[in-house]
């Protein structure tokens, strides 16, 4: 059986923090580089674009290929989470050119002014868009955001410690796990899957339910080693953690590593989910971001990104570039899969559970 987690274990930030040395190396290096950074300014007066995204989110030459054909110097930001991402743009950040946020994210980020309607027009590649992923339950603002890569939450496992497959949320109950198990670093997955464990909606409001997914939540917190989302990838084929919620697209990058890692939805239902590109309202480089919304539109580099990603993309044409592509849901998967909708003011008691439950 696996050592039980510390308190402490399960802050990922905790986990994360660079030793004092490293902090003083990192210092020394970022100040001799803002030392050069004005005289670099000078001398680089090409067209910029500064994108804001999930971390591991696009084929390593996306980035280098755009530039080379357009001449745009591309800085990329990243986040592990959407709360990150809105935590950022809410505070008022200034300069980015493109995010991801996911799709239930858009009425909030709208009715807040945050993101730049794209105009009419403007791009070429958008009729690449499979169908399925402009109705109003997955992009509910196809005037403000394109859709980019779908998937779904599920558990992964390592087949060599775990002998019998877990499709059930109920997993992160079990105590002969404890200390080896991780859940996601965000509230809505976590809370949407003690939900959906209980017979409930991942959207739900319902006060009662609400409670009673707090409860199974404290309870799994006590199995936990942390609570963390991409970065568990690396966990997990290391063999440091045998069972984890996982996005599919995380698991199937991890099997490729170690084909001992298997993923599943489980039997009760989850979530599935779709990320989009969108501009915000204050971006400085407008024309920059369309033309990169234009080029990530393209079936080629939307296939391209999906294959390295693991995700399903929602480029129909791309998709059949791909030679092993994530099949778009069945009739049947739909009926226990969810997409995430905004639940507007509602929004809020679930961060207050979330904060609650990750106190302890």
């Amino acid at each position: 059986m696996p050592p039980a987690p510390s308190d402490s274990a399960l802050s990922p930030a905790a986990a994360a923090a660079p030793s004092r040395r490293d902090f003083v190396r990192a210092t020394a290096a970022a100040g001799a580089a803002v030392g050069l950074l004005p005289w670099m300014a000078a001398c680089d007066r090409r067209p910029r674009l500064n994108v804001y995204m999930w971390s591991d989110y696009m084929a390593p030459e996306t980035v280098p290929d755009f530039e080379r054909e357009t001449g745009i110097r591309v800085t990329v930001d990243t986040y592990e989470s959407n709360a990150e991402m809105l935590a950022r743009l809410f505070a008022g950040a200034q300069g980015y050119d493109i995010i991801l946020p996911t799709s239930y994210l858009l009425p909030s980020l709208v009715e807040a002014g945050l993101l730049l309607q794209i105009p009419a027009g403007a791009l070429a590649n958008l009729g690449n868009i499979a169908p399925m992923f402009q109705v109003p339950s997955a992009n509910p603002h196809p005037d403000f955001a394109v859709p980019y890569e779908w998937g779904t939450s599920g558990i992964a496992w390592r087949r060599d410690k775990v002998a019998t497959p877990p499709d059930s949320w109920g997993v992160f109950f079990d105590p002969a796990y404890a200390g080896s198990m991780t859940m996601m670093d965000d509230a809505r997955e976590v809370l949407g899957a003690m939900l959906r464990y209980r017979g409930h909606s991942v959207n739900s409001t319902d006060p009662a339910e609400l409670g009673q997914a707090k409860a199974d939540a404290l309870a799994a917190r006590a199995n936990l080693l942390a609570y963390i989302s991409a970065p568990v990838r690396g966990q997990i084929v290391a063999g440091d953690v045998w069972v984890a919620q996982m996005w599919n697209g995380d698991a199937a990058q991890a099997a490729a590593e170690a084909p001992e890692i298997a993923y599943a939805v489980p039997r009760e239902g989850s979530s599935i989910w779709m990320d989009t590109m969108a501009i915000p309202s204050n971006a400085p480089n407008v024309v920059e971001a369309l033309r990169f919304l234009d080029y990530m539109l393209r079936p080629e580099v939307a296939a391209r990104n999906a294959a390295v990603t693991g995700y399903g993309t929602a480029n129909a044409p791309g998709t059949l570039l791909l030679s092993d592509p994530v099949p778009y849901p069945s009739a049947e998967e739909l009926t226990r899969l969810e997409f995430y909708r905004d639940l507007g003011e509602e929004t809020q008691r679930y961060y207050q559970i979330w904060t609650e439950v990750k106190a302890g």
